[in-house]
């Protein structure tokens, strides 16, 4: 029987690791990787996370991926990897994903964006 993408999520979510806005900080403080995964226009109209990399969803795999001609050379399984979108669905997708193409020490901010500025995190305009 096919899962809505609710379903989905929920299940992905007891597979990966998911952070709090404080978690999320303390590891952006360490030097983690924040890629913001929203659409370009969504940062234009609420701002970003200072320091976050910009890699919308639809491109997340072409850049994380060494052989696509799209290559971020920022992305690297060997970094400590964050991502978030504006509520905590694409970006647990994301995370997923990213899993599959060898990616283990990778987490997403659960809640997004929204919680971010929801909870008083910095926010820079774009």
């Amino acid at each position: 029987m096919p899962k809505s993408i609710g379903e989905k999520v929920a299940e992905i979510k007891t597979q990966i690791e998911n952070l709090s806005v404080d978690e999320v900080a303390a590891e952006r403080d360490q030097g983690a990787l924040i890629i913001d995964i929203r659409e370009s226009e969504e940062l234009a109209r609420t701002g970003k996370i200072p320091g976050s990399l910009h890699i919308p969803r639809g491109m997340l795999e072409f850049h994380a991926d060494p052989t696509s001609r799209y290559h971020n050379p920022e992305l690297s399984p060997d970094k400590r990897i964050i991502l978030h979108c504006a509520g905590g669905i694409r970006s647990a997708l994301g995370v997923a994903a990213l899993k599959e193409l060898g990616y283990d020490n990778i987490a997403h901010l659960e809640g997004g964006f929204g919680a971010w500025a929801q909870e008083g995190g910095p926010v820079e305009a774009v």
